[in-house]
């Protein structure tokens, strides 16, 4: 017979062995990016150096520009240069600008952070109402036309890309109604656009997930006996329903924030934004691989903390998760 060992203090304390997993498959996945951003520059055919400085750059200016990136090592040496360079903080400097690409990460990122996040508290503040107002209003079959308009308006929204709904929004709210900023980042008006690009999709799925997982929590017999007890329409709705219908939504609006910060890559390149979106367009079309290197990094860290986020706050919310008891 084979016993199975397990640790008995990871058995004790559940949530120290969460703690530990999760840490674990985080190191894991950021290791994975490092090495995926490090081999981006080796694995694009040519001289990325020759292609930044251009056909006309006198070949000792790439010599030159080779030695300090340090390309002209061995691989194994460029990678931990490049894993240590990270631990310090240190993510090389721009070819096009000469600057620490750190510099430009710090003066680019909070504006796409800014956009993320305000989209997805928009998405949430429209989602979260509408599904639940919609769950209890087609439970149990009824007003199927009501149930049909939302489902096929819901599945059209989500179907369109950030980007074309973006420049729809343009051309019919800037160029023709003249309500709001074409383009670049000042009042609050110039916020609307850009948060209503990345907002509208991912609200119209979150809305069909809150209401789907609303009628199921409206199915069980714990809402049966609340209803038979003649509660409130609200404490039936808001505080038995709704706290254990929002588990689904919130990991999957967890996953659509990662999403948003990938998407903000597209929406800021149509209104001008300032952020790492609009950054890192220009830094590929200007074979600035140091700069697109770190962007691609604080993208990925970014989506791997908002998934982290997500573990944890499910957790929190149903100590009854599998998260918790695994």
């Amino acid at each position: 017979m084979t016993a199975t060992v397990s640790s008995p203090v990871l058995t004790t304390h559940p949530w120290l062995g969460f703690a530990v997993r999760r840490l674990g498959r985080l190191v894991g996945s950021v290791l994975v990016l490092v090495s995926a951003a490090f081999l981006m520059i080796h694995l694009i055919p040519g001289d990325p150096v020759r292609g930044a400085l251009g056909p006309a750059a006198a070949q000792s200016l790439v010599d030159a520009q080779r030695a300090s990136l340090g390309l002209d090592d061995p691989l194994w040496q460029q990678y931990l240069n490049f894993l240590h360079h990270l631990v310090t903080g240190n993510l090389g400097t721009s070819i096009t600008t000469g600057l620490p690409v750190s510099d430009v990460i710090r003066d680019r990122l909070p504006a796409t952070v800014e956009l993320a996040v305000a989209a997805f508290l928009v998405a949430v503040l429209i989602a979260v109402p509408l599904g639940l107002v919609m769950g209890v209003l087609t439970r149990g079959g009824r007003r199927p036309r009501a149930e049909l308009g939302f489902t096929s308006t819901a599945v059209v929204l989500a179907a369109i890309p950030e980007f074309l709904l973006a420049v729809g929004l343009v051309y019919v709210f800037a160029v023709t109604l003249h309500w709001f900023p074409v383009a670049g980042r000042g009042s609050v008006a110039s916020y609307v656009l850009p948060v209503l690009s990345l907002a509208v999709g991912p609200a119209a799925v979150l809305a069909r997930i809150c209401r789907v997982e609303l009628l199921a929590v409206l199915q069980t017999d714990y809402l049966r006996t609340a209803r038979a007890k003649r509660l409130p329409p609200a404490a039936i709705y808001l505080r038995h329903a709704l706290p254990n219908a929002v588990t689904a939504t919130i990991t999957l609006g967890g996953l659509l924030l990662g999403g948003m910060v990938a998407g903000t890559v597209l929406v800021e390149n149509v209104f001008g934004w300032p952020g790492l979106g609009s950054t890192i367009v220009s830094s590929i079309i200007a074979k600035d691989y140091p700069l697109v290197q770190g962007v691609v990094l604080v993208y990925g860290v970014g989506v791997l903390l908002v998934n982290l986020a997500v573990d944890v706050t499910l957790a929190l919310l149903d100590p009854r998760s599998t998260i918790r008891e695994s």
